[in-house]
């Protein structure tokens, strides 16, 4: 399968393009737990209180919740948690 260049998720993931698509990615449970609800409580409080002309908070909701998606469904980031949490323990000198 191959990628459109106006396509900016990874192959696997669903399409992220609108707000839409990633309410529906989260609710399908892409993201991490929780974050389907999180997203809507964030979302409504940026809107309720940005101004008009300036929309930032929202676009930067959007691009960080695109991008716990894209994290979440990373196969390698289990592996990479885990090695640190590992690593973590070494330092402390309280390995599991």
């Amino acid at each position: 399968m191959t990628r459109h260049a106006a396509d900016p998720t990874p192959s696997g993931l669903p399409p992220l393009r609108t707000i839409g698509e990633l309410r529906a990615a989260l609710t399908m449970g892409y993201g991490f737990p929780g974050d389907a609800d999180d997203f809507e409580a964030e979302l409504a409080r940026e809107i309720n209180h940005a101004d008009p002309t300036d929309l930032t908070g929202i676009v930067r909701l959007v691009e960080e919740f695109r991008g716990r998606v894209a994290t979440r469904q990373d196969p390698d980031f289990d592996t990479a948690v885990a090695a640190a949490v590992a690593e973590i323990d070494a330092a402390r000198g309280t390995a599991r």
